[in-house]
């Protein structure tokens, strides 16, 4: 049975340091990649799942991604709400803590805003919503094969077993499954913080610990745009897809 995902948390807060020196001037979910903000790519596959109210977070040149998000509510009629970090980086857990009483209590989609995705034969975040259970999940996660992983120069991150739960790549080995940047929590999860600021690896490591970590694969293109030398590979594979 389909979970009705009303909110999303969208994470823009980052320095951009691996994208300098387009960063240099501009935060990295406005840097433009095939034609649009990084950030719009993320916010337009969101509300074509239907969800139309957005937490983002914002830390550094936070009032360009304000005034970008004005500016894009004018246009689809979507709610944009700010979760300020200005004062400090809070990394993604930090950041899910704090804006955790604008989120609510329901499950909520999360996602990157430096990735780009583009669905296969089914929208990938309404594939979420449709194999999420709360009884039994905590952390739902779209993962992209590794051989699938466009700019990835990575080892994978998780392996996934045949009813979809999730382990971790072991040290110096290769695991199939890379993380999209995609994702649907329950609030539940989000307690207990270690720290002001940490990873939401914390959050997931719970979560596998409990067996209440889970996968889905991504059926279309996926690609991490992480430095300035990605764009034109991206831009290619967008083009080509």
């Amino acid at each position: 049975m389909s979970t009705k995902i009303e909110t999303a948390m969208l994470m823009a807060a980052g320095l951009g340091k691996r994208m300098r020196p387009l960063t240099a001037t501009r935060p990295k979910p406005l840097v433009r990649v095939a034609g649009q903000a990084l950030i719009d790519h993320a916010l337009d596959r969101i509300e074509a799942a239907g969800i139309r109210r957005t937490i983002v977070n914002v830390h550094y040149l936070a009032d360009a991604v304000e005034a970008h998000l004005e500016a894009r509510a004018k246009r689809t009629g979507a709610e944009y709400i700010v979760s300020d970090e200005r004062d400090k980086l809070l990394e993604t857990g930090g950041g899910l803590v704090k804006a955790l009483p604008l989120i609510g209590d329901k499950p909520f989609l999360c996602a990157n805003s430096d990735n780009i995705w583009i669905d296969g034969p089914v929208d990938s975040i309404l594939s979420l919503a449709e194999r999420w259970d709360g009884a039994e999940m905590d952390a739902l996660l779209l993962l992209v094969p590794l051989a699938r992983a466009t700019g990835h120069g990575g080892l994978g991150d998780f392996h996934m077993d045949a009813r979809g739960r999730l382990s971790r790549r072991k040290q110096g080995r290769v695991a199939p499954f890379v993380y999209t940047g995609v994702q649907i929590l329950s609030p539940a999860l989000i307690q207990d913080p270690p720290a002001e600021a940490f990873s939401t690896n914390i959050f997931w490591n719970r979560a596998i610990a409990e067996g209440r970590a889970y996968g889905l694969s991504h059926s279309g293109l996926w690609f991490d745009v992480g430095t300035p030398q990605s764009i034109p590979l991206v831009e290619a594979g967008i083009a080509g897809g």
